[in-house]
């Protein structure tokens, strides 16, 4: 038994119901893994090309999530 006593304003706040399940989350994500597979392969086999390539399509993922959580495709802010 903890000795820990939690009010209810103590908890955090109930996540949505569509946490995580947003365009903008999908296509981050999905970018963000290709990018570091291709990361990854450029460097086991040291193509700076495709390396290169991997970081880049980081960086384009991340920039199409934010664009697509500004035009309402994503989680709300508050």
């Amino acid at each position: 038994m903890s000795s820990v006593h939690l009010e209810p304003q103590d908890l955090p706040e109930i996540a949505p119901h569509n946490h995580g399940r947003t365009v903008a989350a999908w296509v981050t994500n999905t970018g963000l893994v290709i990018a570091a597979i291709l990361a990854a392969v450029g460097i086991a086999i040291p193509v700076h090309a495709v390396t290169f390539t991997g970081i880049g399509l980081a960086v384009l993922s991340l920039a199409a999530g934010a664009v697509l959580r500004a035009l309402g495709h994503g989680q709300p802010l508050a």
